[in-house]
């Protein structure tokens, strides 16, 4: 362990390499202990928000906030030809965010404050690192991350504001997940057309490579916007029933750019696109929840956070974590496998708020089936990125560069 936390450890050659880590580590340990506090074999210490808040947050902003850390920073190296951000830096991050876990959980006796200045310390490094870079690069084009960036840590800010005042903090937290949504279209329209039209190139018959058109990208990321600005309005169910149903159809729209040929059931195409129609599944349930005045929200937005989010995280890290450390790309069963337990988990989740959903959970409650589920697609993870996160690159490259062809190749 003491060789890990050196900075002369492979671990802190790139920073994706401990946040993925974190990622995937807390994703698990986060979620086995919410299971043994729902089960009654553990009780979670008094906080301010209670524990559901704590769970929300936690799966927003300790797991969805590493994996974008760890994102973020690396592809600030590809996007603007930006040095890499130093294993010192890499390594306050990385104690920021953890204290922030720590913080939170304690915050019953220690109070909300220290959690605040903690997470709000670790957005804010956020932004500062990656606002320089983003604006130096030619034409800026990148500069969509920082301003989504921006609006999270914004959201971030009123949820612990929330917390401090006693008022209601969920709010911010819904608003957040629409933040997410957009960040994750953001991210996979560059990482799409890159890996997407590789892929294409290896089959022939296709008349045109895979384009993410800014019109249909556009309208989903603004009606997704719109949507989670009407929820946290507390808009009336007409109003936030319509929006939500929008941001579905808009999502089904940016759907046509995917449809190419057989292309599409490359595993590095197919689940990007799996994550689209969760994400447009989600939206559909919350939209017709409302306008039917059924208690819909929460199967919506698990499936948004467990299917859409999860899907765009493991894809995220199964790629970048690998060719950013030297490895070309994982084709194994492993991956397919995780894919299928958080698509199950989802399901599962959501089957617990729609009671039309029947489904077979094996004695299990339809929550601890999905807690079980998430955790086993995570540890898959895990175990097959472990070597490749900790260890030294397998190639002649340096840092976070992309994999350098070896001699065997």
């Amino acid at each position: 362990m003491a060789s890990l936390l050196s900075p002369r450890a492979p671990l802190w050659c790139c920073p994706f390499r401990p946040f993925f880590l974190l990622t995937a580590l807390h994703g698990i340990v986060v979620m086995a202990v919410w299971l043994a506090w729902l089960s009654g074999w553990m009780p979670l210490p008094d906080m301010p928000g209670g524990p559901f808040v704590w769970h929300a947050h936690e799966m927003l902003f300790g797991f969805a906030a590493a994996s974008i850390a760890g994102f973020l920073l690396t592809a600030l190296t590809e996007f603007t030809g930006s040095a890499a951000l130093p294993p010192r830096p890499v390594q306050r991050l990385v104690w920021l965010w953890l204290g922030g876990r720590v913080a939170y959980l304690l915050s019953g006796s220690a109070g909300i404050a220290w959690a605040a200045a903690l997470d709000m310390g670790f957005m804010l490094s956020l932004v500062a690192h990656s606002f320089g870079p983003l604006w130096r690069a030619p034409e800026r084009r990148h500069m969509s991350f920082f301003y989504a960036l921006v609006a999270l840590t914004g959201a971030h800010l009123g949820f612990y504001i929330s917390l401090l005042l006693g008022h209601e903090a969920l709010p911010w937290l819904r608003l957040s997940i629409g933040l997410l949504m957009i960040l994750v279209i953001v991210a996979l329209s560059r990482i799409s057309m890159a890996l997407f039209n590789e892929v294409m190139g290896k089959y022939g018959g296709l008349t045109a490579d895979y384009v993410a058109r800014p019109p249909r990208r556009n309208l989903a990321m603004f009606t997704i916007g719109l949507s989670a600005v009407a929820t946290f309005a507390q808009a009336g169910p007409g109003v936030s029933g319509w929006l939500a149903c929008a941001a579905a159809a808009a999502i089904l729209n940016l759907l046509n750019d995917w449809h190419v040929g057989r292309a599409l059931w490359q595993r590095w195409v197919l689940i990007p696109y799996l994550l689209y129609w969760c994400m447009a599944l989600g939206y559909g349930v919350i939209g017709v929840g409302h306008l039917s005045e059924q208690p819909w929200q929460s199967a919506g937005e698990h499936l948004l956070l467990v299917a859409a989010l999860g899907l765009a995280i493991l894809v995220v890290m199964s790629i970048a974590g690998r060719v950013h450390a030297g490895h070309a790309l994982d084709g194994r069963l492993w991956l397919p496998a995780a894919v299928l337990l958080l698509l199950l988990a989802a399901i599962s989740r959501a089957g617990a708020s729609l009671p039309f959903l029947p489904l077979a959970t094996w004695g299990l409650s339809p929550l601890t089936l999905a807690a079980v589920l998430w955790i086993g697609a995570w540890l898959l993870y895990a175990a097959y990125a472990w070597r490749v996160l900790t260890g030294p690159r397998p190639d002649l490259g340096q840092a976070c560069d992309e994999r350098m062809p070896l001699p065997s190749d």
